[in-house]
């Protein structure tokens, strides 16, 4: 698959060294001065060389996206100058990874690619990106994270060698770096490392200097600059680190997932009930100024790399989907029930889509359902084929459902209101339920529904 990756430090080399290493084409973006202290393991370091290699793999600066091309033909890794990433328009990767390491999101969407990886604080999984990938040292190192954010930044250095505070070197001063000693170098307590505006930087420890920014770069005071390693080993200052790996193999699961479901499953979003019992247009009803059918086109804008469909009867529910490049599939006949939206659905996914694995209907009276839940039911998907995934709480399954192809004939005969119910009654051994929050899976039946708060019957 094609992966970009915002940032080029020496996490995000770890990132790429994994996925290259297992046959993905890589391209990178950095800004114009990198400030990478761990340079010698990080394909940052090709912005100002021109070149990084980093164990057997090599990185090239690229001018334009037809260098960048080229780069990636010769089977080395392209880094652009790119500080927004603007370049993913042109390379359209089915998966971009921001592992800028900010402790903050800089400006990446959950849009931007089928699959959108954040690493490390700032990012919140199921809303700014489908999964996050927790990077603070310890017993969570590495793991993947579907819904929620990663352990917010203490400001404190993860522990090496039994040191956290006192490994780094911090500029002394504003103003650009002359370093006295290079990554490699034994130091000891006390011994001036480098200049920092022409004010100098003391070591708090003695060990190896295992990173230290270019020479020239400007910092500003209390930037970190440099990092030294207690365990004085010289081969860790040009190998990738074991955080890196750990981060890369997070990285890799995600994309693996994602590819054992890409291109295998479409998305029908239910939209032509006739609201007897509401006694009007539910769905064009607002909350907090936004149409109620606007919530769940929303979240089905987060899986762009799925063919996604809407059938409704609704002239402006149709035009809205279009928008956002969800299909419409006109139904005309509500009062056929819900059996026959679920057939008109399947029917247009099959036409679009003849080799589809499997299809998620979700209803669209659902406001407080999160796209991580969706999410959620895909990964299910893509490891219990031929299960019958939902959502639910508490054992009792609600919606959505995720039906494998197996169960299509057993739709296509359903009749009146029932839908789908009837066929899982029938397989009760053939579901998977995925744990969702009670809140999520009510929906809008009657008037009195919209009266409650909001906040407290969906929590949006």
């Amino acid at each position: 698959m094609k992966i970009l990756i915002r940032g080029a430090g020496d996490l995000a080399t770890g990132i790429a060294a994994r996925l290259y290493r297992c046959g993905h084409e890589i391209l990178m973006t950095e800004t114009e001065e990198p400030l990478t202290v761990r340079r010698t393991v990080a394909f940052s370091r090709a912005v100002y060389e021109g070149r990084a290699q980093v164990e057997d793999i090599e990185a090239v600066l690229a001018g334009n996206m037809a260098e960048a091309r080229q780069i990636l033909s010769d089977g080395n890794i392209p880094v652009l100058v790119d500080a927004r990433a603007a370049v993913r328009e042109a390379f359209r990767p089915d998966v971009l990874i921001d592992a800028i390491i900010a402790k903050k999101n800089l400006g990446t969407a959950i849009t931007d690619a089928p699959l959108v990886i954040g690493t490390g604080p700032g990012f919140t999984a199921g809303v700014d990106c489908h999964c996050v990938i927790e990077t603070k040292r310890g017993h969570t190192l590495g793991r993947l994270i579907w819904e929620g954010t990663a352990i917010p930044n203490t400001g404190v250095p993860g522990n090496v060698g039994g040191y956290t505070i006192e490994r780094l070197l911090r500029a002394a001063g504003d103003g650009r770096i002359r370093p006295t000693v290079s990554i490699g170098s034994r130091v000891e307590k006390g011994q001036i490392t480098a200049y920092t505006g022409g004010v100098p930087v003391y070591a708090a420890m003695s060990g190896i200097v295992r990173g230290m920014l270019q020479e020239g770069a400007m910092v500003k005071k209390g930037m970190k600059i440099g990092d030294i390693d207690a365990r004085c080993e010289l081969s860790h200052c040009y190998t990738i680190s074991d955080k890196a790996l750990a981060v890369g193999g997070a990285a890799l699961e995600a994309v693996e997932l994602y590819g054992r479901m890409k291109g295998k499953y479409g998305l029908v979003i239910l939209a032509a009930g006739r609201g007897l019992r509401f006694g009007g247009d539910k769905l064009s009803c607002l909350v907090h100024d936004k149409p109620v059918y606007q919530y769940m086109l929303d979240k089905a804008a987060a899986f762009s790399g799925v063919e996604k469909l809407i059938v409704t009867g609704n002239e402006r529910i149709m035009e809205a989907a279009r928008q956002m490049g969800v299909t419409p599939v006109e139904n005309r006949e509500p009062e056929r029930g819900i059996s026959w939206s679920l057939k008109l659905g399947l029917r247009a996914m099959l036409e679009k889509r003849p080799g589809v694995e499997g299809v998620l209907f979700c209803v669209c009276d659902q406001p407080g359902l999160h796209a991580a839940t969706i999410q959620k039911i895909w990964n299910r998907a893509a490891v219990r084929r031929g299960r019958i995934i939902c959502a639910g709480h508490e054992g009792r399954p609600g919606n959505p459902v995720l039906w494998p192809r197996a169960f299509f004939p057993e739709l296509m005969a359903r009749e009146g209101g029932v839908g789908g119910r009837a066929v899982m009654a029938r397989h009760p051994d053939r579901i998977d339920i995925v744990e969702s929050r009670e809140t999520e899976l009510r929906d809008i039946d009657r008037k009195e529904d919209m009266e409650e708060v909001w906040e407290r019957r969906w929590g949006i």
